[in-house]
C-alpha cells in the first residue's frame, strides 16, 4: 500500500469507533499522511449562554482533525497536549472546517497545526497539538506501520 492508501485505511478504522466525532455530526473530508480535514455544522445544542458555539466544541473539532492526521501512518498515536486560541465566535448554522497539518514528526513525538475556519473562510481557532506515538502498535495489524516511502 502507498502512504495515501494507508492514511485512508486508518481513517476508516478510526471512524468506525469514533463515537464522539460521529455524534457531533463531523465529516472527514480529506486525509493524507500527516494531514486531515474535518467539518462540523454548529447545532442548537452546541450553543452556550451567549448564543455562540461553546469553545469546547470548536476545540473538539480541531482535536478530531489532529487525531486523524497524526494516526495516518498506522501507528497508534495519542495527544500529549495541545494549545488552542479562539479568535472569532461561531454561530448557529456555521460550517466549521478544521485542517490539520503535520509540522514535525521525530521519534515518538509530533507537532501538528490545525486551522479552524468558518464557511466564509474566517479564522475561528488556531490549535497546536503535540502527539505521542506508541511504537510498534499498529491501528490495523494487516497494514504497514510508520512513514512509507
Amino acid at each position: 500500500m502507498n502512504p495515501q492508501q494507508v492514511a485512508e485505511a486508518t481513517r476508516d478504522a478510526m471512524w468506525r469507533d469514533d463515537r464522539a466525532s460521529r455524534g457531533l455530526g463531523m465529516q472527514v473530508l480529506a486525509v493524507g499522511p500527516g494531514s486531515a480535514t474535518v467539518a462540523m455544522t454548529v447545532r442548537e445544542d452546541m450553543l452556550n449562554g451567549h448564543d455562540i458555539c461553546h469553545g469546547g466544541f470548536v476545540t473538539t473539532l480541531a482535536d478530531s482533525a489532529f487525531a486523524f492526521a497524526c494516526n495516518a501512518y498506522n501507528e497508534l498515536t495519542v495527544a500529549s497536549g495541545f494549545d488552542v486560541n479562539l479568535m472569532a465566535a461561531a454561530k448557529l448554522g456555521d460550517v466549521l472546517t478544521a485542517t490539520a497539518q503535520e509540522v514535525s514528526k521525530s521519534g515518538r513525538t509530533g507537532v501538528y497545526d490545525v486551522a479552524v475556519r468558518n464557511q466564509r473562510g474566517e479564522a475561528v481557532a488556531a490549535f497546536r497539538g503535540r502527539s505521542y506515538t506508541m511504537k510498534g502498535k499498529a491501528l490495523i495489524d494487516s497494514l504497514p506501520v510508520g512513514k512509507q516511502a
